[in-house]
């Protein structure tokens, strides 16, 4: 174990410290011809550079930092189920058919999830289930009418309703009221999870290179050259996989992918006999800022809540994480808190993903609005195969309407913080 800690997120992550080895890559030195460029080294950047390169394709993939640094690695691991929002709320917007379709696509997502670590033979320490609290009690006809349906027009039989007392006993609280749960789904180790994503891309002939950053990305006769500090990569087509870790690389992702940041806590192991999440079920809850947690293999609760929507750090995690925590379960008010660590996500105006051609062979995909576990990887699996000519899969996120946040460039962001403090206040009334 070393001390590193990532240079663009905040604290050092509980996952740091239980991956095993964490490889280092090299940066890029020197020019480097290929098919395609990735700039981003997080499950969608790597999904894609594994998938294009058990192709057979050449790829050459950078990230600005070590890759695990930004969201990727330091999530809170749950796959969920479907696409963002809920199939209630999509259907009334887009229609059976195409709710459908992207539900279906989500369901392929996490299959791909799993198969891949499985053909790969690494171990993400995948634990099945997912609880949906609803923390007002108005919302639990929401939460029915959601299972219902699911269970009626999409097949999937792995969602039912809990009541307040089933509820009380899946959580070990009674701070909710009823909601669901999906035994169709799980959590993972993001960070074990991208360290065997690294090693397959890898294995399979990608060239990656950590602590590289993206310049600039030009257009250069029929391809693209993405420059960095020391070196330049030539390729026909380039995929930008940067989420809420953009920068200001492409006014188009500013514009429409906005990085907020989320806080995590881990406690020290509870014990074998904690009422805590007897089954070990990962849960999101209903409020607008969502409480994420889970229980990980060794009984440490997994814990987040806090987000910031300014550029400042938050002064004190773990006092945040732990009032969050005790608010729910009392008895853990004086648990020790081992780790508190933050990072950006990526959200768009309607929280579905932002994917996009810029213009011909220029891609960006992001803005999975708490959804990446599942969704990048696949995502980036399917960009990949939009390349290869073998499935247009990716049509299903590209045609979606995801219009620009409002303020232009130097408004834009304290009217982000506006409205989503405006949310978050609608949580507690």
């Amino acid at each position: 174990m070393t001390n590193y800690q990532s240079p663009i997120s905040p604290g050092r992550s509980w996952y740091e410290d239980s991956c095993g080895e964490r490889p280092t890559y090299p940066s890029l030195d020197g020019d480097v011809t290929a098919d395609v460029a990735i700039v981003g080294g997080g499950f969608c950047g790597l999904s894609a550079a594994l998938h294009l390169a058990k192709a057979g394709t050449k790829v050459a993939l950078i990230d600005a930092h070590r890759f695990g640094d930004g969201a990727s690695g330091r999530n809170g691991g749950q796959m969920g189920s479907g696409p963002r929002g809920g199939v209630v709320e999509l259907q009334d917007q887009l229609g059976f058919e195409r709710t459908k379709a992207l539900w279906d696509m989500a369901e392929d997502a996490k299959r791909n999830l799993l198969d891949t670590a499985e053909e790969f033979a690494f171990d993400p320490d995948y634990q099945v289930g997912q609880l949906t609290p609803m923390h007002k009690q108005r919302y639990e006809r929401e939460a029915r009418h959601e299972a219902e349906l699911l269970n009626a027009k999409y097949g999937y039989d792995q969602i039912s309703y809990l009541d307040q007392e089933q509820m009380a006993q899946a959580l070990g609280s009674r701070a909710y009221f009823g909601g669901t749960r999906d035994s169709g789904t799980g959590h993972i180790h993001p960070m074990k999870y991208l360290i065997g994503l690294a090693a397959a891309a890898q294995s399979t002939g990608a060239q990656i290179f950590e602590n590289s950053k993206a310049l600039s990305v030009d257009k250069q006769g029929t391809g693209f050259d993405v420059k960095t500090p020391s070196g330049t990569i030539r390729a026909e087509r380039v995929l930008l996989a940067l989420n809420g870790y953009h920068g200001d690389l492409r006014s188009e992702l500013a514009s429409h992918v906005m990085p907020i940041q989320s806080f995590i806590g881990a406690t020290a192991p509870l014990g074998d006999n904690s009422p805590v999440l007897p089954a070990k079920e990962a849960v999101d809850d209903s409020r607008f800022v969502v409480r994420y947690f889970r229980k990980s293999k060794d009984n440490r609760l997994l814990f987040g809540g806090r987000e910031a929507y300014g550029k400042s750090q938050p002064g004190d995690i773990e006092a945040t994480i732990r009032r969050q925590i005790s608010e729910i379960y009392p008895d853990l008010s004086d648990t020790e808190i081992t780790h508190a660590w933050g990072g950006n996500v990526a959200i768009t105006m309607p929280r579905m993903p932002y994917v996009r051609e810029f213009e011909p062979g220029l891609w960006s995909a992001g803005g999975f609005s708490g959804h990446g576990v599942m969704l990048s990887n696949y995502t980036g699996r399917m960009v990949a195969e939009q390349f290869l000519g073998k499935s247009d899969q990716i049509n299903l996120l590209k045609e979606l309407d995801i219009p620009s946040f409002p303020g232009g460039r130097w408004l834009r962001d304290p009217l982000k913080v506006l409205a989503l403090t405006w949310y978050a206040m609608l949580d507690r009334v």
